[in-house]
């Protein structure tokens, strides 16, 4: 199987770029942050302390979490209910950054990651795809862009959404994940010795896809 690992912060455009890219090659699309995002919205409907291993830990028994590819499009599953828009909040962002610090629940996720790589041809976006899920996927990119670009992305698209949020809060958030990612202790942020560099900030998506694509297809 061939496997495409893509990794960066939050607001570099991965989920969006890796679905066109997947889409245009052939591949299954799998968005890993929303497996940590489904564990992250599960523990703030328990009004659990989301960065506490204490708190979060002993709910992993009652979640199941499922990556269904529906129409072409996946779609996530929180113990049989579709939370594929829920998760896309800003206090969802926050907790999946909380939940993916505690080991347990990363080796809770880990083989479900594990599993659809081999069964599928996939490209895999996360953070810690190419350094520690795929460490020998064929192909490793690190995607990032400027954060005041990347808060701006964020905006527009949760603006849309007809959610009610400010750049300024939007920026904060965004800087306070990227430090909170890249300083764990436990799979931190960081590109693999063995990435490729894709910086989106000074091109647009179509141009970002293009960049994407014509790597994967230089390398395999």
């Amino acid at each position: 199987m061939i496997n495409i690992a893509i990794d960066g912060p939050g607001g570099a455009g991965k989920s969006t770029i890796a679905k066109a890219a997947a889409k245009e090659l052939g591949y299954i699309y799998v968005d890993t942050g929303a497996l940590y995002r489904s564990v992250g919205l599960y523990a703030l409907r328990k009004d659990v302390k989301t960065d506490s291993a204490d708190e979060v830990v002993p709910l992993l028994k009652e979640i199941t979490v499922e990556l269904k590819f529906i129409d072409g499009s996946q779609r996530v599953f929180l113990n049989g209910e579709d939370v594929s828009e829920e998760i896309r909040t800003p206090e969802a962002s926050m907790a999946a950054s909380n939940v993916s610090a505690i080991q347990a629940v990363r080796d809770f996720l880990f083989d479900l990651q594990r599993d659809i790589a081999k069964a599928n041809n996939c490209i895999m976006d996360g953070r810690d795809i190419g350094t520690v899920v795929l460490p020998d996927a064929q192909v490793k990119i690190f995607l990032t862009a400027s954060a005041e670009e990347r808060a701006k992305r964020r905006y527009i698209q949760l603006t849309e959404k007809g959610q009610e949020v400010n750049y300024e809060d939007v920026l904060k958030e965004l800087q306070e994940r990227d430090y909170q990612d890249s300083h764990r202790e436990i799979a931190p942020l960081k590109p693999a010795d063995d990435s490729v560099i894709v910086d989106t900030t000074e091109i647009n998506l179509e141009q970002s896809i293009d960049t994407v694509v014509n790597v994967i297809r230089e390398r395999i």
